[in-house]
């Protein structure tokens, strides 16, 4: 489980493709981690398998597997792309943003891309699959940022990013045309099960 609040930003140093498998190396400004820890990527929650410390962090090697790879940014990325970082959650720690289960939905297109006041307004378009799932006022990660949607229409939706969140994070990097991960709120999710459940009896 996370929260959507990016706690550091990683850079990819090598992308390694064998058989059925990638595996990143990661470098971050984390202390350490455990072998089997669980760290968000651009909102994927993968596995460590392996760690190195350094005097400005650790490097880490996480394996991506082949779904993963086909329905995320994961299979996108190389070396030098910059990635949002978030360990998991603690019991005890401050749920600063919504839960997220680093599952993604689905990959959104960025429609547009522009400059609200001190802010940044983003446009959306989500897969139709979870479409219904998207509302106003409601919760969505944005490649792993936990943010709040102000907008929806046919089109698609829209979030506003606050000075701190565009400087923070990879989404300042983001261009109409561009492919992020996108996951639901889950309390949406299991909301719409339960009437799809209640629909069919």
């Amino acid at each position: 489980m996370f929260t959507g609040i990016v706690t550091a930003l990683g850079e990819v140093k090598a992308v390694e493709t064998l058989p059925g498998l990638t595996r990143l190396t990661i470098s971050s400004p984390y202390a350490g981690a455990d072998i089997g820890a669980s760290i968000s990527h651009d909102g994927v929650c993968l596995t460590v398998v392996e760690t190195e410390t350094h005097q400005s962090g650790m490097r880490y090697v996480v394996e991506v597997a082949p779904e993963s790879l086909a329905l995320t940014t994961m299979g996108d990325l190389k070396a030098g792309d910059r990635v949002n970082l978030e360990r998991s959650l603690k019991v005890g720690d401050e749920l600063g943003g919504h839960i997220v289960q680093g599952h993604v939905d689905g990959l959104g297109e960025v429609l547009s891309v522009r400059q609200d006041g001190e802010g940044w307004r983003i446009r959306m378009k989500p897969p139709h699959e979870i479409s219904h799932l998207i509302a106003q006022k409601g919760s969505i990660a944005i490649a792993g940022v936990s943010l709040t949607v102000n907008e929806v229409d046919d089109e698609g939706f829209g979030v506003l990013i606050i000075p701190h969140t565009w400087a923070v994070t990879t989404l300042s990097k983001l261009r109409a045309g561009d492919k992020v991960n996108l996951e639901a709120d889950m309390m949406a999710r299991y909301a719409a099960r339960l009437v799809e459940a209640r629909r069919n009896q």
